[in-house]
């Protein structure tokens, strides 16, 4: 199992200096992967209800993906980088497509590709997508991505894109760049079968939204079972779970990472985020702590 962080924006804040020191705090310590957020607009709960005591509001510090992970790329060394989850039908597949090989190059081949369809359809209607189709768009925006990145001449033709003899140069060090899906949510944690099937069919790995848990592990086993059923070894189908550590003690860590190890998992984040802590020493000291107690 690898073990990486979430990557804490909205509690550092701004400074890049903070950015700096818990990435290289992070990799120093020996995690191997970080895990950063994404949203482009948080909405102001006054004028919409759906956001009214959400963790992502207007005044949550959330910085842009891809510019954030050029940055971190430039201050580490071996860590890898994955975008947790990049909300991929909210934005044009070809520019997605230049900026993550651009990511993957300048980091020396070291990003996954985490997207989701994500939850607010503010950002949608702000960036001038259909909230409404997002599901189905994103399958067919794996596709154009993973032919962009392998091909130098695309010419794709689907419902939703139209690509006639063009290509993106240069093309990433990883051909393709791993997909992998985020699915489920706070509210519903275990995803619908369409999107079960999609994860089975289409991704690299996927995130969980729930703990280990018997109707987890029944879940697990479904895609498994939808990926044998479309003739793949669902072993290459990556998984990672997640340690939230704030309000939870040392020994219910160590039965969470037993329950996802019995699950299978290739990789399990740490976060200590949306708890008390608020300054980048704080995270540093939690993901220090995290380490020694579950031995990694």
């Amino acid at each position: 199992m690898k073990y990486g962080v979430v990557f804490p924006q909205t509690e550092i804040g701004a400074d890049p200096v903070a950015i700096r020191d818990y990435v290289q705090a992070a990799e120093g310590l020996g995690y191997e992967y970080i895990f950063i957020a994404d949203h482009v607009l948080g909405a102001d709960p006054n004028h919409h209800s759906h956001v009214v005591d959400h963790y992502y509001t207007h005044k949550s510090v959330i910085h842009e993906q891809f510019t954030t992970l050029g940055f971190i790329s430039a201050v580490t060394s071996n860590v890898d980088l994955i975008t947790g989850i990049l909300i991929l039908p909210q934005r044009q597949t070809a520019l997605v497509a230049k900026q993550a090989a651009e990511i993957d190059i300048l980091s020396g081949g070291r990003l996954t590709l985490g997207i989701g369809v994500g939850w607010n359809h503010v950002e949608y209607e702000a960036l001038g997508e259909d909230f409404h189709n997002r599901g189905r768009r994103c399958e067919e925006q794996m596709e154009v991505l993973r032919a962009l990145w392998t091909q130098e001449v695309v010419d794709f033709h689907g419902k939703w894109h139209d690509i006639t003899n063009a290509g993106i140069n240069p093309l990433p060090v990883q051909r393709p760049i791993p997909i992998w899906l985020g699915a489920g949510g706070s509210e519903s944690p275990i995803p619908v079968d369409r999107v079960l099937r999609r994860i089975a069919t289409l991704s690299d790995g996927w995130f969980p939204s729930f703990a280990p848990s018997d109707k987890g592990r029944e879940t697990v086993e479904t895609i498994r079972q939808y990926a044998r059923d479309a003739g793949r070894d669902p072993s290459e189908i990556g998984m990672i779970g997640r340690l939230r550590l704030p309000g939870k003690q040392p020994e219910e860590w160590l039965d969470e990472m037993k329950g996802w190890e019995e699950m299978a998992a290739t990789h399990m984040s740490v976060e200590a985020r949306r708890g008390v802590l608020g300054s980048v020493g704080q995270h540093i000291e939690a993901i220090t702590e995290a380490k020694e107690v579950l031995g990694i």
